[in-house]
């Protein structure tokens, strides 16, 4: 099942801190883990970002993430409902505006999104549904959103277009036992090992005990 985020940072105890703070603590039960690297940040779009609600007063909220160490940043995203920053390192994350159809909570975590080609979408469904052991809720011709209850505040979405994938994600789900699962069994690899595996896209992601 997903249990978490994995970035990586070249300041791990900032970006813990400004990640703590940016959500409020509110992750919808998913663990942002901070990994050291010694690697800057590539110059292009990650493949995995993610969204905050910004609740009703968004704009204070925005302000808010601002002071804390955000930047905007342009992604070419034109005129959306909603506003793109970039965490301390880099790294781009959205602040969604209320009315967006995805957002179920006022606060925190709200969304986890894939970057999906549409040559791709069926079998990065199908994989995710799986390994996250969650379900896909709404299918647009524009991408998926899965959740793990039609209720739960965070989604997975996924849909184009999709970065080039030029070298490691700086972004990573992160995968354990499913709910249920005989012991042995994590993540859907009977018997398998911990570590890190590719998904059909060739996007990283961690596989925990």
């Amino acid at each position: 099942m997903l249990t978490g985020i994995v970035i990586d940072a070249r300041d791990v105890e900032r970006m813990d801190r400004f990640w703590r703070e940016a959500t409020r603590g509110r992750t919808g039960g998913l663990r942002l883990r901070i990994a050291a690297t010694a690697e800057p940040r590539p110059a292009h779009k990650n493949r995995l970002h993610l969204d905050l609600a910004g609740g009703p007063d968004w704009e204070a909220e925005v302000a808010r993430l601002l002071a804390l160490g955000a930047t905007r940043a342009g992604i070419g995203q034109g005129g959306v409902p909603w506003d793109v920053l970039a965490d301390p390192e880099g790294n781009e994350f959205c602040v969604l505006r209320p009315g967006h159809p995805g957002v179920l909570g006022d606060r925190g975590l709200v969304a986890i999104c894939l970057d999906v080609s549409a040559e791709d979408r069926a079998a990065q469904t199908a994989f995710w549904q799986a390994r996250a052991d969650w379900q896909a809720v709404e299918s647009y011709s524009w991408g998926v959103r899965l959740r793990r209850s039609p209720t739960s505040t965070v989604a997975l979405v996924m849909g184009p277009p999709a970065a080039p994938k030029a070298g490691r994600s700086r972004l990573r789900l992160e995968v354990g036992p499913r709910d249920g699962a005989p012991e042995g069994e994590r993540a859907g690899f009977p018997d398998g090992p911990a570590g890190e595996f590719l998904d059909p896209a060739g996007n990283e992601f961690h596989v925990t005990r």
